[in-house]
């Protein structure tokens, strides 16, 4: 039985406060970061294979891009794209596998094929998503997000972003449990750069720690991310590696418990030496 609390534990006690590694795998063609790389057999086994090797605790399988301004994919390719990814790796490997999607029959499919956790950018606000969840007894991921996709990071604007994602998140969680949630099977996302400016994203992981308080793990994805970009001045995602770590390392040290990252190896081994060396 998949407890995300449970794994957390164990990894912080068996390696110096590690957080969990979320690797990501999309097998979709528009991804701002990996789109087309991983659509083949051959592709997408060799870079699970690089992943489990290289330490990775979590593999977050996505079949659509959620972009801005991201071509929107129907369910049944959707579908077609990643079960077959899902039942691959559960028949395989016994590391915990997460499906990142919005669509409840995408939900309940991958759960179906061995998928444990549910990482939803829209927070289970689509119809019937909630009950889905809570149906298959998966863990799931909230994140925060301002606007639709295709127009999220137009002009995004808030009274007080951390107050707002915090008090958002809250209310996700809240009406989650009121359905029938168990509280040890929610995570918290605060959404960096879904509907966010860099000065909003900053002041977010400057207080990391206030959304560590709100008492259920937290899960930080700013790997390879347009913030990261703008910082750096770096308009390829490849030059965004060496930042993207570094973000990793600051936010478990601010008491993240989950990391979603696309470069497993490098952080991974800079989780280790910093934690080593505390």
């Amino acid at each position: 039985m998949f407890n995300i609390k449970t794994l957390i534990a164990e990894k912080s006690s068996n390696q110096n406060g590690m957080p969990l590694v979320m690797g990501v795998l999309n097998v979709t063609l528009d991804s701002f970061s990996d789109g087309g790389r991983f659509i083949t057999q051959d592709q997408f086994t060799q870079h699970v294979s690089e992943m489990i090797l290289s330490g990775v605790d979590i593999i977050d399988i996505g079949g659509e891009s959620t972009r801005p301004g991201a071509i929107t994919v129907g369910l049944q390719e959707e579908l077609d794209r990643v079960l077959p990814v899902i039942e691959w790796v559960a028949a395989r490997y016994d590391t915990p596998i997460s499906i990142d999607t919005y669509k409840p029959q995408v939900m309940k499919e991958a759960v179906g094929r061995g998928a444990v956790l549910i990482n939803d950018v829209n927070a289970l606000q689509a119809e019937g998503a909630i009950e889905c969840a809570v149906n298959s007894g998966a863990t799931v991921c909230l994140m925060h997000k301002l606007g639709e996709f295709a127009t999220m990071q137009d002009a995004p604007e808030y009274q007080d972003v951390v107050l707002d994602v915090c008090d958002f998140l809250l209310a996700r969680a809240l009406v989650c449990e009121q359905a029938g949630m168990d509280k040890n099977k929610i995570i918290l996302d605060p959404g960096f750069g879904f509907g966010k400016t860099l000065a909003h994203n900053s002041e977010l992981f400057e207080n990391l720690e206030r959304l560590v308080l709100l008492e259920y793990p937290l899960l930080v994805g700013v790997s390879r991310k347009r913030m990261i970009g703008e910082i750096l001045n770096a308009t390829a995602v490849e030059d965004r590696m060496v930042g993207s770590v570094a973000a990793a390392v600051l936010a478990s040290l601010k008491g993240a418990s989950i990391v979603r990252v696309h470069d497993v190896k490098a952080t991974v081994e800079a989780l280790r030496v910093t934690m080593h060396l505390m």
